[in-house]
């Protein structure tokens, strides 16, 4: 038998110790794999820690909505007709919830106390206004007289129609809520009034009321006011 050589046997033992190189392919597989992991992983965190944000977002819409509709549902809630009883008859007014709100939740919580019961019709501008309050005072008399004559005298449609329901702008201590309705155009009602509602039954009925004797400061000679206010939420 053959003897090795010591030579050749540290060479082959050389060979044998050696490491194995790694492929190439291998390499592609392994960083594949190692760049789908980190894109995992970073997905997942954006996706967790998004999520309260979302949540807290659906949550604020949930809330605005709930808030929309119960705002909605009370609205719809409050009376939207109010029957004035008068000597002369009944007044039946549509109130303008939407585009007055403050002004008839106030004139709703004034009638619900009975605020109106017994008030006078304090003045009688003919072919102009009628309005009912505590105070003997409306503002400037004169100049709601002289405006009155002026548009009596102009002929066609005007810009506001008759017959409005409205509350005057000058709020007077001694005074509280007064009321006033149209009896004619007024051009400029919303210099004076804010208007909160309608009349759509009973013109006639505020027509009688404006032909009672007045004296020379428009105040009736007698007594006449309303009885009641009755709301309603149909008619």
């Amino acid at each position: 038998m053959a003897r090795i050589k010591p030579q050749a046997l540290l060479i082959q033992s050389k060979k044998k110790k050696g490491p194995n190189r790694i492929s190439v392919t291998t390499i592609v597989v392994f960083s594949s794999i190692l760049v789908l992991a980190l894109f995992f992983l970073f997905s997942t965190y954006r996706h967790w820690s998004q999520r309260p944000t979302f949540h807290a977002e659906v949550h604020n819409e949930s809330i605005v909505e709930d808030d929309n509709s119960f705002m909605d549902l009370k609205k719809s809630d409050l009376p939207g007709y109010a029957i004035i009883s008068t000597p002369k008859g009944s007044i039946t007014v549509e109130l303008f919830k939407d585009s007055s709100p403050e002004v008839v939740d106030e004139f709703i919580d004034l009638c619900q106390k009975g605020r109106f019961n017994g008030m006078l019709f304090r003045h009688i501008i003919k072919h102009y206004v009628i309005q009912a309050g505590d105070g003997d005072k409306m503002g400037s008399i004169e100049d709601w007289t002289a405006r009155g004559k002026h548009y009596i005298q102009l002929d066609t449609s005007l810009k506001h129609d008759a017959f409005m329901l409205g509350t005057s702008k000058i709020k007077h201590d001694n005074q509280g809520f007064e009321l006033f309705i149209t009896t004619a155009p007024m051009p400029d009602l919303n210099e004076k009034l804010i208007v909160f509602g309608r009349v759509i039954k009973g013109e006639e009925v505020v027509q009688e009321i404006e032909e009672v004797d007045t004296d020379e400061h428009y105040q009736p000679k007698s007594g006449i006011g309303i009885n009641s206010v009755i709301l309603k939420q149909k008619v």
